[in-house]
C-alpha cells in the first residue's frame, strides 16, 4: 500500500505542477458544439480509460460501436490507476486515450483548470444533475457511485445490523469488516477523507483495532462478502452486489443515518486525443437516455435528472447525502493516503 500512495502522490505532484507538454495554465470558456459525425466516423475508433465495472465498460462499448459503427478500444482499471496510467503517459508526452471516466470529482475539476479537458456540452447537458457536472462543460458525470455499508443479510440479523458510520466501531463487529485500498480506487479516496474529516482518525484506528481487512478494489469486497470470509462491506461500492442480489443472494445495503456519499464519475474528453470527434459522440452517447438508462438496470444511479432510481434503492431525494468538498479533498489526497497506510500497514 505504501509504494501505491508513493506513485499516487507523485500524480498529483503532477497535476499541481501543470505537467508541462499537455496542460495550459488556463481555462477556456465552453460553448454548445454539436458533433461531427462524418469526421468521428472516419476517425473509426476511441480509446477510453474508465474505472466503469467490466461489464457495464463492455456494454456501453458494444452499444456504441453497434450505433454508429464507430470502435471503443477500452482499458478498465481502478479510478487512481486510470489516473496515474494517463498521467504517466502525459508526462512522458504522449496522449493515448480520448476519454477518460474515472471517479474523483476533485482531481477532474484539477485537470479541467489545467486545461487537461476539452470544454463540451452535449445534447443533454442540462439533464444531468447539477453537482455531477462541470458548469464550463469539462466533464459530465457517468453515473453516481453510492457509498454504502452492506452485508450478508442471512449472517447479520436484522437486530445486529449497523445503522451509521459509528457504530461499525463497536466490539461485537471485529473480524467481520472489510473495506478498500483509497490507493487504488478513488472513491474510497472521497470516503475516507469525508469520514476522517467528520470523525477524526481515531475513527480508522478503531476499525483497525477491531481486525478490519483491506482489500485492494470493490470487486474483492464483493467477492469477500459473497464467500462469507467477512460479513459487512464499510463504505463500498454497492453495485458491485447488484447482480449478485438479482440473482438471489441475500445483501442488505444500509444507507447511513449519520449520511450516505454519492459520489459522481466525470467522464472528460483529453485535449489532444487522437480521435478528437469520436470522442465527442461517444461522450454525447454517454449522457443518452439509451446509455443512461443501463446504470439503474444494473443498480446504479443515473446522472440523470429525469431517470428513475435502481429498483429497490431510493430516491436520491429521499436519502440523507453526506456533503463532500472536493476542494479540500484534493488538496489533502497525498495526506489522506499516507495517514491510512499508517494505520494500516
Amino acid at each position: 500500500m505504501l509504494k501505491n500512495a508513493i506513485v499516487h502522490r507523485s500524480v498529483r505532484c503532477w497535476l499541481a505542477a501543470g505537467a508541462g507538454l499537455l496542460i495550459g495554465s488556463f481555462a477556456f470558456a465552453a460553448s454548445a458544439e454539436e458533433v461531427d459525425m462524418a469526421k468521428a466516423k472516419a476517425e473509426g475508433k476511441l480509446v477510453w480509460y474508465t474505472s466503469t465495472a467490466i461489464g457495464q465498460a463492455n456494454n456501453l462499448a458494444l452499444m456504441f460501436e453497434k450505433q454508429t459503427g464507430i470502435k471503443v478500444e477500452l482499458f478498465r482499471s481502478g479510478g487512481s490507476a486510470i489516473l496515474r496510467r494517463f498521467m504517466q503517459e502525459a508526462s512522458a508526452g504522449k496522449i493515448a486515450a480520448d476519454v477518460m471516466t474515472m471517479s474523483d470529482p476533485a482531481a477532474a475539476d484539477q485537470l479541467s483548470e489545467k486545461g487537461t479537458f476539452v470544454a463540451f456540452k452535449p445534447k443533454d447537458f442540462d439533464k444531468i444533475t447539477e453537482t455531477a457536472r462541470n458548469k464550463d462543460g469539462y466533464w459530465i458525470a457517468q453515473r453516481l457511485n453510492a457509498i454504502t455499508i452492506y452485508m450478508r443479510g442471512d449472517k447479520v440479523p436484522p437486530a445486529e445490523r449497523p445503522k451509521k458510520w459509528t457504530d461499525l466501531t463497536d466490539a461485537k463487529y471485529d473480524g467481520k469488516l472489510v473495506m478498500t485500498d483509497p490507493s487504488f480506487t478513488s472513491v474510497q479516496l472521497t470516503t475516507v477523507g469525508v469520514l476522517a474529516d467528520k470523525y477524526g482518525w481515531d475513527y480508522y484506528e478503531k476499525l483497525n483495532d477491531g481486525d478490519i481487512m483491506i482489500v485492494q478494489g470493490n470487486q474483492q469486497v464483493a467477492d469477500n462478502i459473497k464467500r462469507g470470509e467477512r460479513l459487512i462491506a464499510v463504505g463500498a461500492l454497492d453495485v458491485y452486489i447488484a447482480a449478485d442480489r438479482r440473482n438471489g443472494h441475500d445483501f442488505v445495503s444500509i444507507y447511513p443515518e449519520d449520511g450516505t456519499l454519492l459520489i459522481p464519475s466525470p467522464t472528460g474528453i483529453i485535449k489532444g486525443g487522437p480521435h478528437p470527434n469520436a470522442a465527442k459522440a461517444f461522450a454525447e452517447f454517454m449522457i443518452s437516455p439509451e446509455a443512461q438508462k443501463t446504470f439503474p438496470e444494473t443498480g446504479e444511479y443515473s446522472a440523470r435528472v429525469d431517470m428513475a432510481p435502481p429498483a429497490g434503492n431510493p430516491k436520491v431525494d429521499e436519502i440523507k447525502l453526506m456533503p463532500v468538498d472536493y476542494e479540500k479533498l484534493e488538496t489533502q489526497a497525498a495526506e489522506i493516503k499516507e495517514k491510512f497506510n499508517d494505520i494500516f500497514r
